[in-house]
């Protein structure tokens, strides 16, 4: 394992805001995604640097010592990003289809730091389904998407993942899964399963169940996932969805848990997909390396299908 941007930025985040959820929070990605991030880490430099405790996250004298490091890490990676493009100034417009998943749930963070870091490109937006989305990029009426490019299917694109999102079991608080570490399909099905369709969701689970014995006892089929929350928080099912989605509350202020999965259930990719064989624009090339830079390490290298 070597030392990944996402495990420094992550460590950081934490180590400033105290708290993990807040770390989170302030990342737009699930806690789950920092506590292995900073675990990984900890592995990596062989010691700890944070004491977990009821209050939060505290660092370690090894962690105080190492926090100094990473600001220079994150900091040097920031400036190189600046001075990637400081010999021309791009311009222009760049139109980027995103699916709904990934709009809500991803983008609008990166959209921001690739407005400060482009400021004479105008981004146009386009939320769509991935069926539109893929024809738009072959007929050139968009320049690259950002999806979930474990969905794609059309062999005239080309796409690169910077993120897989593990999927786990979500439960209300004090479900009986969270006695046990990891749970099967042949126990979920035991379950009420409330089943997300939004982004071929539905289509992605039906899948992973197929290569099993066992089938989901469907209670409702929905494209929201706030309403998946809000019913897996109050009892009524429980739910199987990425880190990325997860929140630890629904709008009602009820909690959310997760388990980890015994079968093996395929992570969501998400990254860029483009047209084969165009020619990339300074601007779709700034945005390619943006997201390079951010992901980058051998824990989350992407992974390009020409």
């Amino acid at each position: 394992m070597s030392l990944s941007f996402r495990q420094v930025k992550y460590f950081v985040a934490t180590a400033e805001m105290g708290q993990i959820s807040m770390a989170a929070a302030e990342l737009c990605i699930s806690q789950s995604a920092v506590t292995t991030a900073i675990k990984e880490l900890e592995q990596l430099l062989g010691t700890e640097l944070f004491q977990r405790s009821s209050h939060g996250m505290v660092l370690t004298e090894s962690g105080r010592r190492f926090l100094p490091l990473a600001r220079q890490i994150l900091d040097s990676i920031s400036e190189a990003m600046k001075l990637s493009h400081a010999n021309e100034e791009i311009q222009g417009t760049l139109r980027i289809a995103a699916t709904y998943t990934v709009l809500g749930y991803f983008f609008p963070h990166h959209l921001q730091r690739l407005s400060n870091l482009l400021p004479e490109v105008t981004i146009n937006l386009f939320e769509l389904n991935r069926e539109v989305i893929e024809e738009g990029l072959i007929t050139g009426r968009y320049d690259l998407a950002v999806v979930l490019t474990s969905n794609l299917v059309n062999p005239e694109l080309a796409s690169e993942t910077f993120i897989n999102s593990q999927r786990r079991v979500w439960v209300p608080a004090g479900h009986r899964f969270l006695k046990q570490d990891r749970v099967s399909l042949a126990d979920i099905a035991e379950e009420p399963y409330i089943m997300l369709t939004v982004d071929e969701a539905a289509y992605t689970a039906l899948r992973y169940w197929h290569n099993t014995p066992f089938q989901p006892d469907i209670r409702l089929r929905t494209s929201s996932v706030e309403a998946v929350r809000s019913i897996v928080a109050n009892g009524g099912g429980v739910a199987i969805l990425s880190d990325m989605v997860y929140r630890p509350w629904s709008l009602e202020g009820k909690r959310i848990e997760t388990v980890l999965l015994q079968d093996p259930v395929p992570a969501m990719a998400v990254g860029l997909a483009w047209k084969k064989g165009i020619e990339f624009t300074p601007a779709m090339t700034a945005v390619q390396n943006y997201f390079r830079q951010m992901f980058m390490g051998p824990s989350s290298m992407p992974h390009v299908y020409r």
